[in-house]
């Protein structure tokens, strides 16, 4: 089962220093942090901003392919948990043919931002992820499980690329 969610913030992990995409569900119940790379990060930022850019990006580029090509995304899945790795589908429509892409999440989210589509988690994957935290017998994932867990409104933007 594939569980809807939404990009709530995009913030700087203040354990390791690392960007981290907030996902939150459509009912507001649960959150998946995933951390990424500051390039990824800054193509997510770029398109949260709305900051418009002298040339398209990478991201942009996939966008106006699949423009050109007559394809659209249907939605981004993120499918899979191993090794402490997300994994990620971007799912196409052309011609009334269903494609599946592989993807890293933080490129799948990137695109998701710009061609405004549904983005889902892997109701598996949720569960995963917190089992892992809580198995974690490292003090700093147990702090930000609970300061993830912790995190208001007000607290998401806060923390700029």
């Amino acid at each position: 089962m594939e569980v809807e969610m939404k990009i709530r913030g995009l913030m700087m992990d203040p354990v390791t220093n690392m960007p981290v995409v907030i996902l939150k569900d459509i009912g507001g119940e649960q959150v998946l942090p995933i951390w990424v790379g500051i390039y990824e990060a800054n193509a997510i930022a770029l398109e949260i901003e709305k900051v418009s850019t002298p040339r398209p990006m990478t991201h942009d580029l996939l966008k106006n392919l699949l423009i050109g090509l007559e394809a659209e995304v249907r939605k981004v899945v993120v499918n899979d948990l191993r090794d402490d790795t997300f994994f990620a589908v971007i799912w196409l429509e052309r011609e009334g043919q269903s494609i599946s892409i592989d993807s890293r999440p933080s490129d799948a989210l990137a695109l998701a931002l710009r061609v405004d589509c549904p983005i889902f988690v892997e109701d598996q994957v949720l569960k995963t992820s917190r089992l892992a935290s809580a198995l974690s017998d490292k003090v700093s994932s147990e702090e930000m499980r609970k300061w993830l867990e912790n995190l208001g409104e007000e607290d998401m933007g806060r923390y700029k690329m």
